[in-house]
């Protein structure tokens, strides 16, 4: 047995890491098997498209919405507290859905599920960041990212797998026992600390930042339902802005405030946010969009869809190692830039190779999915390294809701956009009556080619508007890529190189 086994000061960080990551696996898992299981779920239990996009929409919503404040809550209340109630909060959440009778309880259930991914992922990073410090902590968290991109990649297979063997419940019942496992290793691993201060918590900055930003996604993602120029639109969209800028002048008056707006002036931290948002553009819209593209519109098994979407997934589990291990030798902004740069052009690659093609897409997958992972790496361990030790649980928690946060409106816009694209393409060829095409476009996005079918248009039709929508998507999403890699390479190409050699 060697000494660093016998000593409870190395095993113990080193099972709370294990126990954080484990939550970290399933819980983006959720998000993106979610997706896989819509279609399955609105053929058995029916639902209109609203609810059916909810299932997604709901967990995102409460999910990014809520982490600020539960890693405040954290701070004051116990990080090891917040962990585990987070998880089993989850854990009860998941079965319960399994067990769901209507749409409308699946919908409802997500939503709990992602108050509690809220709890665990705040909690467990701020736990986290008590038990390792200097590189160690950097690497800890490069580790933490790893692992929550490759739940999130792989969800999309494992939910492909669970369904053809056991149908769609066990989308939502397998991560169940994961969550058992992850509760029982942050029982004996974590320690319970808080805040050196004790001060009230900042309960209106919470209120206004997590209304301001449903708001905004509410916003986004009834565009296409109630109409862009209705009253409620406007309503919502006042609502976020107005909710924002108050959070913004709660903050500066706050003795104790969620969010240090102070830390927002250092362009390193800026560039750092920009990371998971560029990724959520080229990559991670892509694991809910593409599988009810390859299952719902071009009519593949949810096995084999699966199997095709290791083509995005796979490369996960080498490029964040790889990205780790240039980066003691290039700087963080030219290897994340980079990475972008090489994303983009996947996607570009991409746009030809839509349904009806001919073309593979796999070898275009594989290179969003490799330039994805290079900045994907890095951008946890950044997120501790770019900031004073004493701010950590701080910029995590900035961190956390940005790449959450960001996902939920990533992908609300992209479905929008796609929306919109298909639409103007059914107006383009007259496919069907005027009224209708917005129900074609909402199905087809939805990957429901059966319902569009039954509202009157032909399969070729609706396949041929559908291929058109989603290649001029890809152009948008590989420009809003190379911007993002000019911006993160502007901003992060001068982070010094023992910052960089500690990830």
């Amino acid at each position: 047995m060697t000494s660093s086994s016998r000593n409870p000061a190395v095993t113990r960080p080193r099972a709370a890491l294990a126990a954080v990551c484990t939550a970290a696996l399933i819980l983006p898992m959720s998000f993106s098997g979610g997706a896989v299981a819509t279609p399955a779920i609105g053929h058995l239990l029916g639902g209109d498209l609203p609810g059916l996009a909810w299932i997604t929409n709901a967990f995102m919503l409460t999910f990014g919405g809520l982490l600020m404040t539960a890693g405040t809550l954290a701070d004051r209340w116990g990080r090891k507290r917040v962990f585990i109630a987070g998880v089993g909060l989850f854990g009860v959440a998941s079965f319960m859905l399994s067990l769901a009778p209507t749409l409308g309880w699946i919908d409802l259930l997500r939503a709990v599920q992602g108050v509690g991914a809220a709890g665990a992922l705040a909690g467990g990073t701020a736990a986290l960041a008590q038990e390792v410090t200097g590189s160690a902590r950097a690497r800890a968290f490069s580790l933490l990212g790893t692992t929550f991109g490759i739940g999130l990649a792989f969800g999309p297979l494992v939910a492909g797998i669970l369904m053809e063997a056991f149908g769609w419940r066990a989308v939502f019942a397998a991560p169940t026992g994961v969550a058992a496992l992850a509760l029982l290793l942050g029982a004996g691993s974590l320690r319970e600390t808080r805040a050196a201060e004790s001060s009230a918590m900042d309960w209106l900055g919470a209120a206004t930042f997590s209304i301001a930003l449903a708001c905004l996604t509410l916003f986004i993602l009834q565009g296409p339902v109630w109409g862009w120029t209705s009253m409620p639109m406007a309503g919502l969209l006042l609502a976020s802005i107005g909710g924002f800028a108050l959070f913004v002048r709660v903050e500066r008056r706050s003795t104790a405030p969620l969010l240090d707006l102070n830390l927002l002036r250092y362009p390193r931290v800026l560039g750092v946010q920009l990371l998971p948002i560029a990724t959520c553009y080229c990559f991670v819209v892509l694991l809910v969009l593409l599988p009810l593209r390859f299952i719902g519109v071009e009519g593949m098994t949810e096995t084999h869809a699966g199997v095709r979407m290791l083509g995005l997934s796979a490369p996960m589990l080498v490029a964040p190692t790889l990205a780790v291990r240039l980066a003691r030798r290039h700087s963080a902004g030219s290897l994340s830039a980079a990475g972008l740069l090489v994303a983009s052009a996947g996607l570009l690659w991409l746009s030809l190779c839509g349904p009806g093609s001919g073309a593979t897409p796999v070898p275009a997958m594989l290179l969003i999915g490799m330039g994805a992972g290079l900045p994907w790496g890095l951008m946890d361990g950044l997120s501790v390294a770019v900031v004073p030790s004493e701010r950590a649980g701080m910029a995590t928690g900035i961190f956390n809701t940005t790449r959450v946060a960001g996902e939920g409106i990533a992908l609300a816009s992209v479905t929008a956009g796609l929306a919109a694209l298909v639409r103007w393409h059914l107006d383009r060829l007259t496919i069907g009556s005027a009224q209708v095409r917005p129900l074609l476009a909402q199905h087809l996005v939805t990957g429901d080619l059966g319902r569009a079918i039954r509202l009157g248009a032909s399969a070729e039709a609706l396949k041929e508007s559908y291929a058109s929508g989603f290649a001029v998507l890809l152009y948008v999403l590989a420009g809003v890529t190379c911007a993002s890699a000019v911006l993160v390479f502007v901003t992060l190409r001068r982070v010094d190189a023992h910052e960089v050699s500690a990830i």
